[in-house]
């Protein structure tokens, strides 16, 4: 699902499905696999250690108070690595689909391009590629707790304890697609303007971003929002229905500890 978000969202799959039709989009299968894979398993892992890191760090009372932030900081820290390990793949990728005749698959677009222009190549795009994912991923994480909160306290009818897995996976997918929604829209300049960056040797950041301009940087935002709110909630959707088919652990909305609820006098 990891892999469909990224070939939906990104301006390379227009562009193949444009020039070369349905065949073209077999094109880069090999990166766009591995990399994305990688990404998917270091997104998801990272971040539910990142959240116990920082908690532990914070304390009880803290975690609780300052959860945005937590989920803010665990999210932000876990795809910054997820990305360092995406980029090498995301780089051939977006080569192999954009510059016809370039290379016909992976084992020959690696090679070339680190012939051509050395390490740097695969790792040109990796600043932008933080500008595109981490403020989505942040996004994606901190919204998606938030929102599964919100509708447990002030929609779903009874406690979570008390929902089948069945209506737990709905309100997942609910606030899956809520999150999707926001994703895209603060990742889809970024996400425009690495998909030229990888495609135009020698440019950089500001220049595509000067060239596009206020306008082009948004072109294709609405079809955006739909295709990622759908796949966003399906990959919370899967990777919470994978715990449950595990029986793996999955922590409740949190509680304000009854530590904090006494000093605030909130208990008798």
């Amino acid at each position: 699902m990891q892999i469909l978000e990224k070939c939906w969202g990104n301006k390379s799959f227009a562009l193949t499905l444009k020039e070369d039709g349905a065949r073209g989009l077999a094109k880069g299968w090999a990166p766009t696999f591995i990399g994305y894979s990688m990404q998917g398993l270091c997104k998801f892992g990272f971040y539910e250690m990142f959240k116990i890191f920082y908690s532990d760090l914070l304390g009880e009372e803290n975690t609780y108070l300052w959860r945005t932030s937590l989920y803010l900081a665990a999210s932000a820290s876990a795809e910054f690595f997820a990305d360092i390990a995406l980029a090498p793949m995301e780089a051939c990728k977006v080569r192999i689909q954009t510059q016809p005749g370039y290379a016909n698959n992976l084992r020959q677009c690696a090679p070339k391009m680190y012939a051509e222009e050395g390490v740097w190549a695969f790792y040109k795009g990796v600043v932008p590629l933080w500008m595109r994912q981490i403020p989505y991923t942040m996004m994606k994480f901190a919204c998606f707790e938030r929102t599964v909160e919100l509708l447990y306290k002030h929609v779903v009818p009874k406690p979570r304890a008390d929902c089948t897995k069945s209506e737990q996976l709905v309100v997942t997918f609910t606030a899956g697609y809520i999150a999707g929604v926001f994703c895209a829209i603060v990742s889809h300049p970024a996400d425009s303007v690495v998909s030229v960056l990888n495609k135009e040797s020698g440019s950089t950041a500001t220049q595509v971003l000067k060239k596009l301009g206020p306008r082009g940087v948004w072109k294709g935002l609405v079809a955006r929002i739909i295709m990622i709110g759908t796949l966003t909630a399906l990959q919370w959707f899967i990777y919470d229905s994978v715990k449950v088919y595990f029986r793996l652990p999955r922590p409740p909305p949190p509680e304000m500890p009854e530590s904090l609820k006494k000093k605030l006098g909130l208990t008798e």
